[in-house]
C-alpha cells in the first residue's frame, strides 16, 4: 500500500457529536480570523511588561484548560461507568426476583421470564446508546446472536444496526493532522463533510485525491474511541465476570475475551488494508461468483483510503427486482463466496458479513450474472486450520445426509462435543431444531420451528448453550457467527428455492474438501502409479464423482421446478 509520507502522531481525540448537534454548532459558531498586527509601544519597559503578562496569562490559561479537560474526562468516565454498574445491578436483581418467583403454571413462568428479558434488554439498550463507543458494537453483535440469546434480547438490539455515532468534521480534521501530519486539503481536492455511512467504529466520507483525481472512500475511525476503548473493554470484562459470579450457569466471559481479542484488530485500519489486499488477491481468479473488493490506496492505523464503489444492500428487494436481478442467483453467489472462505485452501475468512458490509450493483457488461457483489469492511479476518476445516466439512456432509452417528463423531473432532452436548451444538451450528436435522436440514425454517427454538431457550436450554460455547475453540465461535449472518442474508432475500440450493452448494464444497484430503493421503504413500495407490485413487474419484453427479442432478431439477413454478418436494438427506 502506498503512503504519502504519512507520520502518525499521538494526541487526545475530540469527542463525536450527533448530526443534529453538529448542525446547531455550525449555525451558532462565528468564523474566527487571526490577523497579524504590528504593535509599536512607546517604551521598552511597556513592551517587556506586556510580553511577560501575555506569557503568564497564556500559561495559566493553558494550565486551566488542561485541568478542566482532565476533570471533564474524569467526570465522563465516572458517568459511563455508573451507567454500566447501576444497570447491571438492576438487571441482576430483576432476574433473581423473577427466577425465584414461584408459580404453578409453566405458561405463567415463561411469560414472566420473557417480560424480564424484555425489561433488561431495554435497560441495556439505553446504556449502549448513551455510552456509544464499543457498546454500540457489542449491542450489534448481541442482536445477531439469535442462536444464543432469547428473542427479546436480539430484537431489542436491532435498532443499534442503524443508530451509530457520527463524529464531527472538526474532530476528523484534527485527527488527520495528528495522524498524518497533513490537513485534509493537502491530500484531497474534494472531501464531503457529511459521511455517506457511519458504523460503530468508523464512518466513511467520499473524497477526490489531490494527486491523481481518483474518487475514493475514506474510512476514518471515530476519534473518541482512542479515549474510551480501554475503559469500555474493562467495563465489558467486569460485566461478564460479575454475571458469572452471581449466575455461574450463564458464563459469558468468553464473549468479552473474544471482543478483547478481535477489537484491537478491527481498530487497526492498516491491518484492514492488508486483509483487503489479501482477499482481493485470493479471489482474483475466482470465477464462481462476481465478487468485487475495492482497491486499497493507502492506510494507517485510524485512516483507510480505498477505491469508491457503491451499491445497494442485499435486502433491498425493490432494487434487486426492479433491475431484473435474480434473487436466487444472488443467494447462490453469496453462498459460494463464503463457503470458499470457509473451505478454500488458504482462504481468509471474513468474520462480519452482515448486510451493511455487502452491496449489490447492476452489471450490464455481461448477461449472467447481471450483478456484482461488493464486499466491504475487512477488519476482522481469521484463518481456519486445515484439519479443522476438513473435519468441519465432514460434519456438514453428515448433517446433509441426516447421518446422526457421523454427526456426533465429527462434532467431537471439530469442537470436543460430547454426546450429551451434541443435540444443542447441532442446533446452534445449523440454526435448526435438532429434531429436523435427523430428517432433512434442507427444508425451509417454519415459524413454528423458530418458536420451538425460542421456547427451548426459555426452558433451561440457554444455560446449557452458554456453557457449551464457553469451551469450544474460539475459531468455531467466529464460524458460528459467520454461519448465522450468512443464513440471515439468505432468509432476507426470500428466494423461491429456499435453503435447498445453498445446501447443495455447501455439500459440493464439503465433498471437494474431503476429496482433496484423500488425494493428499494417497500421495503420502508414494507414487500414484503404484497399484495400491491407483486403486485408492479410483475409489476416491468414484466416490467424489457420484456426489458431484448427484448434486448436479439436484441443482438441474430445482432449476426446472423453479422455471415451471412447481413447489420443491424434499426428501431426507441428499
Amino acid at each position: 500500500m502506498k503512503s504519502p509520507g504519512l507520520r502518525p502522531l499521538f494526541a487526545q481525540a475530540s469527542p463525536w457529536t450527533c448530526r443534529q448537534c453538529l448542525r446547531k454548532q455550525r449555525q451558532s459558531a462565528a468564523p474566527q480570523r487571526f490577523v497579524s498586527q504590528d504593535i509599536r509601544s512607546p517604551g521598552r519597559n511597556r513592551r517587556k511588561r506586556g510580553v511577560l503578562l501575555a506569557a503568564a496569562g497564556g500559561t495559566l490559561g493553558a494550565g486551566a484548560f488542561a485541568f478542566t479537560d482532565d476533570v471533564k474526562h474524569g467526570y465522563a468516565a465516572v458517568e459511563r461507568t455508573g451507567r454500566v454498574v447501576s444497570t447491571l445491578a438492576v438487571c441482576m436483581n430483576d432476574y433473581r426476583t423473577t427466577l425465584n418467583r414461584k408459580t404453578e403454571d409453566e405458561a405463567e413462568t415463561s411469560s414472566l421470564l420473557r417480560a424480564c428479558h424484555k425489561r433488561c434488554a431495554e435497560r441495556t439498550l439505553r446504556v449502549c446508546e448513551k455510552n456509544g463507543s464499543i457498546f454500540i458494537k457489542l449491542g450489534q453483535h448481541l442482536s445477531s446472536m439469535n442462536y444464543l440469546l432469547p428473542a427479546e434480547w436480539t430484537t431489542t438490539f436491532i435498532p443499534l444496526q442503524d443508530k451509530c455515532p457520527v463524529s464531527s468534521f472538526e474532530s476528523v480534521q484534527d485527527m488527520f493532522v495528528k495522524d498524518t501530519g497533513h490537513s485534509i486539503s493537502d491530500l484531497f481536492d474534494e472531501f464531503e463533510t457529511e459521511p455517506i455511512g457511519a458504523a460503530s467504529l468508523a464512518q466513511v466520507h467520499r473524497a477526490v485525491l489531490k494527486e491523481t483525481g481518483q474518487k475514493v472512500a475514506v474510512k476514518v475511525q471515530h476519534p473518541a474511541l482512542e479515549e474510551w476503548v480501554p475503559l469500555d473493554l474493562a467495563l465489558t470484562r467486569f460485566t461478564f465476570s460479575t454475571l458469572k459470579r452471581f449466575f455461574p450457569d450463564y458464563d459469558l466471559e468468553w464473549l468479552s475475551e473474544e471482543m478483547g481479542s478481535s477489537l484491537p484488530q478491527e481498530l487497526d485500519f492498516a491491518q484492514e488494508g492488508k486483509n483487503a489486499v489479501r482477499a482481493k488477491e485470493y479471489f482474483k481468479d475466482f470465477h464462481e461468483a462476481p465478487l468485487i473488493i475495492p482497491d486499497v490506496v493507502w492506510g494507517i492505523k485510524r485512516i483507510l483510503v480505498m477505491e469508491y464503489l457503491s451499491g445497494h444492500r442485499p435486502d433491498d428487494l425493490d432494487f434487486i427486482d426492479s433491475n431484473g436481478i435474480d434473487r436466487d442467483e444472488v443467494s447462490a453467489a453469496l453462498s459460494r463466496i463464503f463457503n470458499e472462505m470457509i473451505f478454500g485452501d488458504g482462504a481468509p475468512l471474513h468474520c462480519d458479513p452482515h448486510g451493511g458490509n455487502i452491496a449489490i450493483r447492476k452489471n450490464t457488461s455481461r448477461r449472467k450474472p447481471n450483478f456484482d457483489i461488493i464486499l466491504y469492511d475487512h477488519g476482522l479476518y481469521r484463518d481456519i486450520p486445515k484439519q479443522l476445516r476438513r473435519n468441519y466439512a465432514k460434519l456438514w456432509l453428515a448433517v446433509i445426509d441426516a447421518d446422526e452417528r457421523r454427526m456426533r463423531k465429527y462434532a467431537y473432532e471439530v469442537a470436543g462435543i460430547t454426546d450429551e452436548e451434541f443435540p444443542l451444538f447441532a442446533s446452534a451450528i445449523t440454526g435448526r431444531d435438532y429434531r429436523v436435522l435427523t430428517k432433512s436440514v434442507v427444508s425451509a425454517r417454519s415459524e413454528q420451528e423458530k418458536e420451538n427454538i425460542s421456547d427451548a431457550m426459555g426452558e433451561g436450554m440457554l444455560q446449557q448453550l452458554v456453557h457449551l460455547l464457553g469451551h469450544v475453540p474460539r475459531i468455531i465461535l467466529l464460524v458460528l457467527k459467520t454461519n448465522d449472518l450468512t443464513r440471515s442474508l439468505d432468509e432476507n432475500l426470500h428466494t423461491k428455492q429456499g435453503p435447498l440450493r445453498t445446501f447443495l452448494i455447501l455439500a459440493r464444497y464439503c465433498s471437494r474438501t474431503v476429496f482433496q484430503e484423500q488425494l493428499e493421503l494417497i500421495a503420502q504413500h508414494g507414487s500414484v502409479l503404484w497399484p495400491r495407490n491407483l486403486f485408492r485413487l479410483a475409489v476416491a474419484w468414484g466416490s467424489y464423482m457420484r456426489v458431484e453427479l448427484k448434486l448436479s442432478v439436484y441443482e438441474w431439477w430445482i432449476g426446472v421446478r423453479r422455471v415451471v413454478g412447481r413447489p420443491l418436494v424434499l426428501g431426507s438427506g441428499l
